[in-house]
């Protein structure tokens, strides 16, 4: 398997950003080999669904975060398990975390969402965790692309756990109006759930026009991921993704 690009700022502030979207079942599982598999894919920005929502859930997400060489963004509780870690290498701009109506008998949604400039580009990021009911999903992906519009930056990634495959017509409304990075780019392995034995992809990321995906997909046979530890982590794979952002007027 090719390996991804590495991280870097062009001299004209363009810049190579690797992102990592994840649900980590709220590190109910091997958070060693979490840490492992989420600093072996070296990201900059890390979109988690599921992190801890309870008794001391920001010294959980904290320990994750150091133990991956990265620190907490946005998210957690206050956006009902979305999350963002970041590496030093981005200047954080303002963060926002957005809780989605409540639908009685469900679980609650939100979105962690930030604005940063790493080299000389800035964007918006979002993580989601979509409902399991189609029609409360799909209304969601609607609060989503909003949420994007109103971000005001040009270019945005957002990425998470749709529960729902390609085809979907939830899948196909963010398509509308985003890129679906591995439909751009494959790379790597296509399926995201379960760890064990894969068969579908409902994990994915999205951007908007004007970036350009240098690839995407689970980094399976990336140096340092160990299978062993995809299958620990938690019950789902991870996304790896590398885009290249063009320098922001702005």
């Amino acid at each position: 398997m090719e390996p991804l690009p590495n991280s870097r700022t062009e001299p004209d502030g363009s810049a190579v950003i690797r992102f990592l979207s994840y649900n980590i079942r709220s590190m109910r599982d091997d958070t060693a080999a979490l840490a492992r598999v989420i600093a072996a894919c070296d990201p900059d920005l890390v979109l988690l669904q599921e992190a801890p929502r309870f008794f001391r859930w920001r010294k959980k997400l904290a320990r994750l975060a150091g133990a991956s060489g990265l620190v907490i963004l946005s998210g957690g509780a206050t956006a009902a398990g979305p999350a963002l870690l970041c590496s030093l290498r981005a200047t954080v701009e303002r963060t926002e975390d957005v809780l989605l109506p409540l639908t009685p008998g469900r679980h609650r949604r939100g979105l962690a969402t930030a604005v940063v400039r790493i080299g000389g580009a800035r964007l918006g990021v979002l993580s989601c965790h979509l409902s399991l009911d189609a029609d409360e999903r799909h209304a969601q992906a609607g609060l989503l692309l909003d949420r994007l519009a109103g971000m005001g930056v040009t270019h945005a990634v957002a990425g998470g756990d749709l529960n729902e495959r390609p085809g979907g017509r939830t899948f196909r409304r963010l398509g509308d109006g985003l890129r679906d990075c591995w439909t751009a780019a494959p790379w790597g392995s296509e399926y995201t759930f379960p760890a064990v034995g894969p068969d579908r992809r409902i994990d994915a990321v999205f951007v908007t026009e004007g970036i350009e995906v240098l690839g995407c997909g689970v980094p399976l046979g990336l140096p340092g991921v160990a299978e062993d530890d995809l299958r620990a982590a938690t019950d789902h794979l991870p996304v790896l993704t590398a885009l290249r952002l063009p320098a922001s007027g702005d």
